[in-house]
């Protein structure tokens, strides 16, 4: 099979801009684009918005990028993936069949994948944690559990003829290789193929990464035009090798470095990356620059799934109380720091019950306490306090705002805050007590 399929990079987080997945579509000769929209937080937030409204759930942006990218799309033959259904992925399909409809677009099948939520077992094992002492029993709280379901089932909502896949939790990678592996008809049994999509996958999903964002860093690491910042495209051979791309004329830059920093992000051990699909193996990765902004890469491999799923737990954790208030001008730190000891002995004085305190100069000691920066003009004081009740947490707010008239001179621009924490913590589950299952909606 000499084919290629050509797969890119739409969102690389849910805040992520939309004129470059826009112009993926309109200009990027696609077979797949793929949005991924998921960070740890994200959908325990969303399972306490679907639980205040059952219509809700999924990422707010997903309507905006489809009403964005379905004509589009839809004339070019170009099938979209991605992880926007969060909490709710039923949901999520039906309100983008219903855009669909409102757009004029008919026969539009969109996939909804469920079977993450794995709350109910969660609750009713005790399992050991992963990423801290402890077991689950110990978590107070939890709102949400949700394993990282591999591409099965992204495959599975293809093959039935899928235009829109939309998911829950799943591997980010997983979303890239379930389009490739159905593609090309590969198995997910076969370790060596399923860690060469694994691979791509991981260096496409953070999409604006890949093509220079984050890696720049002037004047040591130029990468031009990034206002018009361009996502990767994958151009991918029926042997899992590949070689990456952008737009013509995009702004941003593919270069070796910056898919080597991409290839070492966030995987802790390079021989040894956990997915629900594959155990990769990017050891033996080589990246070539075969052109200006095109890269091929090949030689990742793979070792047989554990039978173990990785789940994000998210539980309460608390509020944290937080002040802010900006001094200027000559001595500006002296003032702050000492704006600061007032608010640290007056919540002492009044019997603050905080199980966490940080006060901070910023632009001043906030990276680096052993700096003493009294050349400083500009600071800004940052108050934090971590406490069990929200009563308890707007203390610290509260008397950064009174230093207003009780501190030292020339203080303003206080800013103050009160929100709920939402912790992760991670646990492992076999992969035999969960059932994927794929829901079709035609608009």
């Amino acid at each position: 099979m000499n084919r290629t399929i050509r797969i890119g990079a739409g969102a690389g987080f849910a805040g992520d801009r939309i004129e470059p997945a826009i112009e993926l579509v309109e200009h990027g000769d696609l077979d797949f684009l793929v949005f991924e929209c998921l960070a740890e937080r994200t959908i325990a937030l969303a399972q306490a918005a679907r639980r205040a409204d059952a219509t809700s759930g999924y990422d707010p942006l997903l309507l905006n990028r489809m009403r964005r990218v379905l004509s589009a799309a839809r004339a070019r033959g170009v099938r979209i993936v991605t992880n926007a259904g969060a909490a709710n992925p039923i949901a999520a399909a039906t309100a983008v069949a219903a855009l669909a409809r409102d757009m004029g677009i008919t026969r539009l099948n969109v996939a909804a994948v469920t079977g993450d939520d794995v709350l109910d077992y969660i609750v009713t094992h005790d399992l050991p944690l992963i990423d801290r002492a402890g077991r689950t029993g110990d978590l107070a709280g939890v709102i949400s559990a949700n394993a990282y379901l591999g591409a099965a089932p992204i495959m599975d909502a293809l093959a039935q003829g899928a235009d829109v896949v939309i998911t829950g939790r799943v591997g980010d990678p997983a979303l890239f290789l379930g389009p490739v592996a159905h593609a090309f008809g590969w198995s997910l049994d076969d370790p060596e193929m399923a860690g060469r999509g694994t691979l791509l996958g991981h260096l496409l999903e953070c999409a604006g990464q890949l093509t220079g964002g984050y890696f720049a860093d002037p004047p040591r690491k130029h990468v031009p035009d990034l206002a018009r910042l361009g996502f990767p495209i994958a151009e991918v051979a029926a042997d899992g090798s590949a070689v990456l791309t952008k737009v013509a004329g995009s702004g941003g830059r593919l270069t070796l470095a910056g898919c080597k920093e991409q290839l070492l992000y966030e995987i802790l051990d390079p021989g040894a990356y956990h997915q629900a699909d594959v155990v990769a193996d990017f050891r033996r990765v080589r990246f070539r620059e075969l052109a200006p902004d095109r890269i091929a890469v090949d030689g990742g491999t793979g070792l047989a799934r554990t039978g173990k799923l990785k789940v994000s737990i998210g539980h309460d954790d608390g509020f944290i109380g937080e002040g802010q208030i900006s001094y200027a001008g000559p001595r500006a730190a002296e003032r702050a720091r000492l704006a600061g000891e007032i608010v640290r002995e007056r919540l002492h004085l009044i019997g603050a019950q905080h199980d966490e305190l940080r006060v901070d100069l910023i632009g001043a000691d906030l990276l680096d306490r052993s700096r003493d920066d009294h050349a400083a003009r500009e600071v800004r004081l940052r108050v934090a306090a971590r406490a069990a009740t929200e009563q308890a947490a707007d203390l610290a707010g509260m008397e950064v705002e009174a230093l207003y008239t009780n501190g030292p001179f020339g203080g303003g621009g206080v800013v103050r805050s009160v929100r709920p924490v939402v912790a992760i913590a991670s646990t492992l589950i076999p992969d035999d007590v969960v059932r994927p299952r794929v829901t079709m909606v035609e608009a």
